[in-house]
C-alpha cells in the first residue's frame, strides 16, 4: 500500500501517518524529518534548506526530490510507504509518478486531511518541543513530561511564520488536491476531530 498524505502544516498528518505505519507495517517517509535531520547535522543540503524552512517558504524541488528518490530505494519501502510532506507541488507530484514508474510502483491513495486555517494557527503556535528527547507538547508544558528537559518553540511554529506557511500551502500545494482528484486517487477527510475519529475515517476510505 503506497499512500500520499496531504494537508496544510499542522493538519495532523504526522500523527495519522504514525498510526497508519503501526496499523499496516509500512515505511513512513517524512520530508520534514529528513530535512530537519540534515539541518541538525549541518550538511550542505541542510544549510541550504534551513533558510527556506526558517522563513516558512518551500524548500526547492531539486533538494526535496533528490532526498525522496534516495529514500524510495531503501529496503523497507518495498512493503509500502506513506509520503508525509511530499509532494507539495504538482511539479513534485509529476516527478514522484515518474520515479515510481521506474520502480514499477504506483500510488494507491492520496488522503487529504482538511482543517480550518485558524485552528491550525492556534495548534502550531501553542506547540513546544523538548530539546533533549524531541517530545512534542504545548505551552502547558513548562518542562518535558517525559525527561524533564527544556521545552522550546521552533522558529517555524511562530505566528508570523505559520501564517506564511499556510499562504504558501494554499498557493503552491492546494492544487495537488485537484491533481489527485483528476487521477481518481483523492480521499478527503475532515481533520478537526479527535485523532481516533480521523484515523477511523482514513481506514474506512483505504479499505
Amino acid at each position: 500500500m503506497n499512500i500520499v498524505l496531504l494537508g496544510a502544516p499542522g493538519a495532523g498528518k504526522g500523527t495519522q501517518a504514525a498510526k497508519l505505519v503501526a496499523e499496516y507495517d509500512i515505511a513512513h517517509i517524512s520530508t520534514g524529518d529528513i530535512l530537519r535531520a540534515a539541518v541538525k547535522a549541518g550538511t550542505p543540503l541542510g544549510l541550504e534548506a534551513k533558510s527556506f524552512m526558517d522563513s516558512g517558504a518551500l524548500v526547492p524541488d531539486s533538494v526535496v526530490i533528490g532526498l525522496v528518490k534516495e529514500r524510495l530505494q531503501e529496503e523497507d519501502t518495498k512493503r509500502g510507504f506513506i509520503l508525509d510532506g511530499f509532494p507539495r507541488t504538482t511539479t513534485q507530484a509529476v516527478a514522484l509518478d515518474a520515479e515510481l514508474s521506474g520502480l514499477d510502483r504506483d500510488i494507491d491513495a492520496a488522503i487529504a486531511v482538511i482543517v480550518d486555517p485558524e485552528i491550525i494557527v492556534e495548534r502550531l503556535t501553542s506547540r513546544r518541543l523538548c530539546k533533549s528527547c524531541g517530545y512534542i507538547g504545548s505551552t502547558a508544558d513548562t518542562n518535558c513530561p517525559q525527561c524533564g528537559g527544556e521545552m522550546y518553540q521552533r522558529d517555524d511554529d511562530k505566528a508570523e511564520t505559520v501564517r506564511n506557511r499556510l499562504e504558501v500551502y494554499e498557493t503552491a500545494t492546494a492544487p495537488l488536491i485537484e491533481y489527485y482528484r483528476g487521477s481518481e486517487l483523492l480521499v478527503e477527510v475532515e481533520g478537526d476531530r479527535p485523532v481516533d475519529e480521523v484515523f477511523a475515517a482514513i481506514k474506512r476510505a483505504i479499505n
